[in-house]
């Protein structure tokens, strides 16, 4: 079956990754499976409406019509415009980095982060994705998420730090102490000098709709501190979140 024009310009758009935001036309032809003469006419189609952008060295990055898309998701608008004054208000108190994020799939989704000059250094960026079994705000969204995507994440343990958990026992030992215990931590297990904390956010029924987290150098003293914090703003978000739901 031959590929509709709508399918080559969307093989063009997922060439792009957070480890490929930039890309040559000959590359982006490579990753995307088609010619390179398709590949010229259709990047020019999507620059022209700004799917795609042309930097000065000559390779393409995806472009600002897609980003303000992107803000209208549900999932984008809605969450992130009731949690953006209590990720104000976490970083204000602890100015440790701030995470919101959501499951996509068996990775972690980040929509929105805070952080400043005296924030520990992280690989987040707002759009990014990573392994949930690394990460606090992963480790939540796993504990709650349906069978089947447990065992499919499971299956996919990758080692980023000398500290990351890789054995599948351990990582649903941990699942189920977040369950009981309303929170989840990681100890450098993303990167090197950074832990994290984080709880579950809620929607209207009850269901977790996304994962609140703080990353810090360590959570020894300041554990009980942060999970309160961090609990106080879910509910906050939740309540606000929920309300939007409902109108």
């Amino acid at each position: 079956m031959t590929a509709s024009v709508t399918s080559r310009a969307l093989a063009l758009l997922g060439a792009f990754d957070p480890e490929h935001r930039t890309l040559t036309l000959s590359a982006l032809a490579r990753r995307s499976g088609l010619p390179l003469a398709t590949a010229h006419r259709l990047v020019g189609e999507l620059r022209e409406w700004g799917a795609l952008a042309r930097l000065d060295t000559g390779e393409y990055v995806i472009g600002r019509r897609l980003w303000d898309l992107g803000l209208l998701a549900p999932v984008q608008a809605g969450l992130r415009q009731a949690a953006s004054p209590f990720l104000h208000d976490l970083y204000g108190a602890t100015l440790a980095t701030v995470h919101l994020a959501v499951r996509d799939g068996i990775e972690v989704l980040y929509i929105d982060r805070l952080s400043g000059h005296v924030s520990v250094p992280v690989v987040s960026e707002v759009g990014s994705r990573l392994p949930m079994h690394a990460t606090g705000v992963g480790k939540v969204l796993l504990a709650y998420a349906p069978e089947e995507v447990v065992a499919e994440a499971l299956k996919h343990l990758s080692r980023v730090t000398p500290y990351t958990i890789t054995q599948p026992a351990r990582l649903l030992e941990q699942i189920r102490r977040v369950r009981a215990d309303g929170y989840a931590t990681t100890g450098e297990e993303m990167s090197l000098g950074a832990c994290s904390v984080a709880v579950p956010v809620r929607g209207a029924g009850g269901e977790v709709v996304a994962a609140l987290g703080l990353v810090v150098p360590d959570l020894r003293r300041e554990r009980a501190r942060l999970v309160s914090a961090l609990q106080v703003a879910a509910q906050g978000i939740t309540r606000v979140f929920a309300s939007a739901q409902w109108k």
